[in-house]
């Protein structure tokens, strides 16, 4: 779950709609895959530099496919908590 400052930006239409292509890209690449094990289908947009309260007004951060990733619930989860 989000942290309560990222709140509005994850509920934003910029996020929403990058969210949605960067999905549609992802799906158009190979399928929707996880871009960590490339076993499971993605599930969430991954912020590889996570949203800060220092640089959520950031678009190279927040906003750019550049720090994206499409994961599974398994590797997203390994990123975030240390385990699978």
């Amino acid at each position: 779950m989000a942290h309560e400052y990222a709140s509005p930006f994850y509920a934003s239409s910029a996020w929403k709609k990058c969210r949605a292509a960067y999905i549609a890209e992802r799906q158009a690449i190979d399928g929707g895959m996880c871009e960590r094990c490339h076993v499971e289908l993605g599930y969430i947009v991954h912020h590889k530099t996570y949203v800060s309260p220092s640089n959520i007004n950031n678009p190279d951060v927040t906003l750019s496919f550049e720090n994206l990733e499409f994961l599974c619930h398994t590797c997203h989860n390994a990123t975030h908590f240390g385990s699978q």
